[in-house]
Order: C-alpha cells, then structure tokens, then sequence
C-alpha cells in the first residue's frame, strides 16, 4: 500500500484551505472543527489511493450468466460514492460479454466493495443515517447528518435506507419464522453469568398508532390501529448505594407487530425461545386481563411460565364495580374498595369471591350493578391461579406489567405519535422493524460497515 505522504496530493486547494484555518483557529472549538474537516479531506485522499491500487490488480473475470463465456474487459469506468467523509471517486475495471449478451457492465470490484450497481452512498453513511431516524423524524435525522459529515443528505435519502433496512430486517425475520414452523428452533442468546440464575419475565400489551385511511393518500380521516407489543427481560436484583435491593431489567428483548395476535403469538414464541425460556430457573408471564395475550399465554407459554393478573389493572377493575354498586362517590364504595383491595393484595382473593357472591345472592340489586359484579367475579375466578400476589412478592416477583408499559411508551410513541404524524403501513413497518433491531442488539447486523474485497 502507499503511504500516506504519496496518497495526498499536498497541491489540493481543500487541504491548503484546511492547514490554514487550523492555523487561524481562535479558540480549541475552532481548532477541532478545522483538524475535523482537515480529517475528512486526507480521509478522502487515502481512501481513493487505496482504491486506485485495488483496481490496478489482476481481476478474475467470471463466465456470462446468459452464455457461460469469460468476460472481457472493456477498460475503465468511473465511479462515485457519497461517504461519511465526502465523495469517493475511483476508477476500475468493467467488463461485457464478449459474444454481445445483454447483461451491462459487470464490475468484479464493486461486488468485492458490497456495491449495488446504482448504490450512490456507502454502507457506513446509510447506517448512521438510519440509526438517526430510529430516533427522530427523517428531516431532523438528514440535517443532523449533514451537520457531522461532508454530504450533503436528503430527508428522502434517509427515508430510502430506512425503507431498505426494514425490508432486509423483515426478511431475516420471515426466514427466521418459517424455520421454526418446520421445527427448527432459534439458538439461546448468550448472557453474562450474573443473569443466568435471573428470572425471565414475559409481559405484552397494545397501544394504538396514527396511521391514513389510505397508504398513498395524506387525505381523509386519521385511522388508528392497534400495535401489539411485548417485553423479554431477566429481572435482575441490584442494590443500590442505600442498601435497598431493587428489580432492575436486563437483557431487555422486544417483539412488536401490525396486525392479530394470531400474527403476534409466533413472533413471541420465536423470542422467547431465543431468550431461554425452557432453560430459565424461573418464568413469568405478566399481563391484564386482555383475551388475546392470555390465549397466546395458553397455546405456548403455559408449561414453562407461572402467569400473573396485573395487579393494578385487576384493582382498577375493583373500583369500576364498585362505583358501579355502590357509588363512586359514596363513603361506603370507598370503603368496600379499599377493603376488597387489601384483601387481594395480601393473599386473600377467595375473601373476595365470596362477598361478591353474596352480594349477588342476597341483595337487590339494579340490572347494570348486578351485570358489573358479575362481570367482576368472573374476571378474578377466570384468573383465580393468577392472583395469588401475596406468594408472588414473597419470592420477589413483580405485580404490575409497568415493564411492557414503559416498552410501549419508548419503542411505539415516542417515535411514531408526534404532532401531526400520520403513518402509512408500509413505511410504519419498515421503520418499526429497525427500532426493534436496535433495541435487541441486531441493528448493525443490517448493513456492511467495512469493505471486504476478494483480494
């Protein structure tokens, strides 16, 4: 390879105008944004030297894919990539089929680069513009990208590798998913020793999202739908500086998807067999009382999982039927409710059951008080194996589903519920498929960071 005395032309403009603004600077920010600039400049430099002696070597040509005949070369072509550090500009060797096939120009070294024939920005450019638009909208992610690089980048460009990194994270995802319907179950993620004995908390929930009556149309009235989400983490115990010993999460995974639970529940089930469920000392499953998230409970999650009811939302289910009895206003609604919470807190449903039983039996009661009541009964006995929080907090299990709460606030609306937004389902997809790549440690996987020519 050169060294970097021979890859620099000392003549460019560019790197006189860089030496003499570090010169000048007037303050340490001055110097380093001109020692960042100049950077980018001899980056350049380097990078065209090293491309330049690439193409300047042998290059095997494969056959024709039409004729099976060896290509041949038909000299020089340029080519041009926006990069983190500017455009890159070389030139290398094309070749066409000798025998006039109508396959273009065929460039051995753009395949060995990770080159797609039209591909005008690089790998690293496109990686660090879609991880700035997982986390804000795609205008403030292309301006901001342009502050921190020498390219100038579009809201539409960001918009384009977001859109082709969700669709590659979707394919792995869809491959992934038809393997384990043919039986072939996903490895377990490694863990760090101290998470290993950790319990394995599973947890789901929905929050609606803006989307447009029609995909390719801004007018009409806003749509919303559902968006299922659900928690994979080890409930790790730490203590804090105090001595207290709190829950904390860790290795926090996430599944999410437009659509049924039907599409929800394989999706699931595929995380957590990668998060080791038949393997984990201890499993829990925490949801409210929803009927989809507990069939999904039912169908795969029941051998391995200890289930918990909510607590909170079981308790706000109390109050609801007890305004609805005796008067949420009423010293005497209070009273029950406080009563019948405490009773369930501490480890005595059954208590509960039974005066609700009562209530139905003895007292005349008005047709929406007595359907409220029975609603309620039937809601706790559904779940009576469910609510048993007394030995939940005894061997130091959480109660409420604040986990995946908090999932839906950070992975759904903070990015896609801000002023204004309205979403299209296609573009929803993709972007939500990178949020997840993210957060469970798959996001650099999408994109070739380093060039890896055959050489």
């Amino acid at each position: 390879m050169l060294c970097l005395s021979e890859s620099i032309r000392h003549d460019d403009p560019s790197l006189q105008q860089g030496l003499q603004s570090a010169y000048h600077a007037a303050n340490l920010t001055e110097l380093i944004l001109a020692a960042w600039a100049l950077a980018r400049v001899i980056a350049v430099h380097v990078v065209e030297s090293v491309l330049r002696e690439w193409a300047c070597r042998p290059t095997p040509w494969p056959p024709c894919p039409t004729c099976g005949t060896t290509l041949h070369s038909k000299g020089f072509a340029k080519r041009e990539v926006k990069s983190l550090v500017g455009v890159i500009r070389w030139r290398r060797r094309v070749g066409r089929c000798p025998e006039g096939c109508e396959i273009g120009q065929v460039a051995p070294l753009d395949e060995a680069l990770g080159l797609e024939p039209y591909q005008r920005s690089s790998g690293e450019l496109q990686y660090l513009g879609c991880s700035l638009a997982v986390f804000v909208p795609y205008a403030t992610a292309a301006r901001l990208l342009s502050w921190y690089s020498a390219s100038s980048v579009s809201a539409r460009a960001v918009w384009c590798w977001t859109q082709a990194a969700g669709t590659r994270a979707m394919s792995i995802l869809q491959s992934q998913l038809e393997a384990l319907e043919r039986g072939q179950e996903p490895q377990e993620e490694a863990l760090e020793q101290a998470l290993q004995s950790a319990p394995l908390a599973l947890s789901a929930d929905g929050v609606m999202v803006p989307f447009r009556p029609h995909s390719d149309d801004h007018r009409g009235k806003t749509k919303w739908r559902e968006v299922k989400v659900g928690v994979l983490a080890r409930l790790e115990r730490y203590t804090t500086r105090s001595g207290q010993v709190v829950t904390r999460l860790g290795h926090r995974r996430l599944v999410a998807v437009l659509g049924e639970i039907e599409v929800f529940k394989p999706r699931f089930w595929l995380e957590a067999l990668r998060q080791g469920i038949r393997s984990a000392p201890e499993v829990i499953w925490l949801s409210d009382g929803g009927r989809g998230f507990w069939g999904l409970y039912e169908a795969h999650l029941r051998p391995h999982a200890r289930g918990i009811l909510d607590f909170y939302h079981a308790a706000q289910y109390l109050w609801k039927s007890a305004a609805a009895w005796l008067d949420g206003r009423s010293r005497q609604a209070r009273k029950w409710f406080g009563w019948s919470r405490h009773r369930l807190r501490h480890g005595n449903p059954d208590d509960v059951l039974e005066d609700l039983l009562e209530a139905l039996e003895v007292e005349t009661l008005p047709e929406s008080a007595s359907e409220a009541l029975v609603k309620l009964y039937h809601y706790l006995n559904g779940h009576r194996e469910h609510i048993d929080y007394a030995t939940y907090e005894e061997l130091g299990l959480p109660l409420g589903s604040g986990m995946v709460e908090s999932a839906c606030k950070w992975l759904i609306q903070q990015r896609f519920k801000g002023v204004g937004m309205r979403w299209s389902e296609e573009g929803f997809n993709h972007l939500l498929h990178l949020r997840l790549a993210w957060v469970n440690g798959t996001f650099e996987a999408l994109f070739q960071l380093q060039p890896s020519p055959n050489r």
